[in-house]
């Protein structure tokens, strides 16, 4: 056999085996080096946007000692309470409310919560794991042995007793509760109160759109052509924090697109829409009895409230102290006569009156309900059950 083609072929393979095993040797050197090359250390790296954390809508913070209560793992069930109290109350409501962050915090007390809406502490209260709150009513036959505490959502006297003491508290007139309705009951009495804060632009244009899938022409006509959205949310704001909801958004569309060419100030928006749900609010107020019972102002004293509110506004600033407050006291006395026959408080006044009255009395005389005259629908018989004077 000749030696030279075997020799060539010898030669090539052995300079193609040793160029692919340099070839192998340079890329392993670059996996190696470039990322120790071309990676900055996490304190040099420049901050940004997305390291600044957003401050949660609302937020549950908890003490160490009650994290089984909202650890579903350690079978916890105030997860599933919070989520139904959302549910039920943005079906009541009429819009969306935000997803509730729970969070531990090494801050608290070991047994403590708060509730805070935006990073603002709006309720937090103390609490025993291991008892159940037998809360007073107003009415009970005896004491019961135990801590003696507040309802953290209504303030009412409680006993944080054992749970062997359940059936002997409920045979005494106590209303016995588990702590995960202490916390749970507080967080939804603290979402309906400031319902109006949690309500922003964008869930406002929510409602719109969704509005829009069956009414266009509408949403059209109004946003932003006839109003700006900032007003639209204002109106909207202003009925929730009377209370009312905003479910019925069609109809509220259109006062507002009625109302908006003669006066598109937010106060007097929100009194057109509310004479356009009227029906809606007497039934959200009183039921649906035929008949209305109602709590008056002498007219004197609507006359002088009158000239006091278009010499100084809305504002009240000149409101003669002796005056306002033997009104205020008035007001309270005739709420609780009429709650303690089991009807609910209503007053009406004139128009021109109902805003700054219903100011005057939201957060002293929260049961009182304040409608106009305007308000009340032609087919309900008004019943006079009392009348307020100076």
């Amino acid at each position: 056999m000749p030696n030279m083609p075997f020799l060539i072929l010898a030669i090539a393979g052995g300079v193609t085996a040793w160029t692919v095993a340099q070839r192998q040797k340079l890329a392993e050197a670059a996996v190696s080096i470039t990322p120790a090359e071309t990676e900055v250390p996490k304190e040099q790296r420049e901050l940004g946007w997305e390291d600044l954390s957003p401050v949660d809508p609302i937020g549950l913070e908890v003490g160490y000692r009650l994290i089984p209560f909202v650890d579903k793992n350690q079978g916890g069930q105030l997860m599933n309470r919070i989520k139904g109290i959302r549910k039920k109350i943005s079906q009541e409501l009429g819009f969306l409310i935000p997803p509730v962050h729970i969070r531990d915090n090494l801050d608290l007390s070991p047994t403590a919560y708060q509730i805070t809406l935006f990073g603002v502490t709006f309720g937090e209260a103390e609490i025993h794991p291991e008892r159940m709150m037998a809360i007073n009513p107003g009415q009970v036959f005896g004491e019961l042995d135990g801590i003696k505490g507040q309802d953290p959502a209504f303030g009412l006297d409680a006993v944080w007793i054992e749970p062997s003491q359940r059936e002997h508290a409920q045979a005494q007139g106590y209303t016995v509760v588990d702590v995960d309705t202490v916390i749970a009951t507080h967080l939804s009495k603290i979402l309906q109160t400031h319902a109006h804060d949690l309500l922003g632009r964008e869930e406002v244009q929510q409602l719109l759109d969704n509005l829009n899938k069956t009414a266009p022409k509408l949403v059209e006509g109004l946003v932003p052509d006839a109003l700006p959205l900032a007003t639209v949310q204002r109106v909207l704001q202003n009925l929730l924090e009377e209370n009312l909801p905003i479910r019925d958004i069609r109809t509220i569309t259109e006062a507002l697109s009625e109302q908006a060419a003669r006066n598109p100030d937010a106060e007097a928006l929100t009194a057109a829409t509310r004479m356009a749900l009227s029906h809606s609010i007497v039934q959200h107020v009183n039921g649906i009895q035929a008949d209305l019972p109602i709590i008056t102002l002498d007219p004197e004293l609507e006359q002088i409230l009158l000239q006091t509110l278009q010499a100084t506004g809305e504002g009240g600033a000149s409101l003669e102290p002796g005056l306002a407050e033997n009104m205020h006291k008035n007001l309270q006395d005739a709420t609780q006569r009429q709650e303690m026959t089991g009807e609910s408080a209503i007053l009406v006044v004139q128009a021109g009156l109902r805003t700054w009255i219903s100011r005057f009395i939201r957060h002293s005389i929260p049961s009182l309900n304040v409608l106009s005259y305007n308000e009340i629908p032609d087919n309900k018989q008004i019943r006079i059950v009392a009348n307020v004077g100076r």
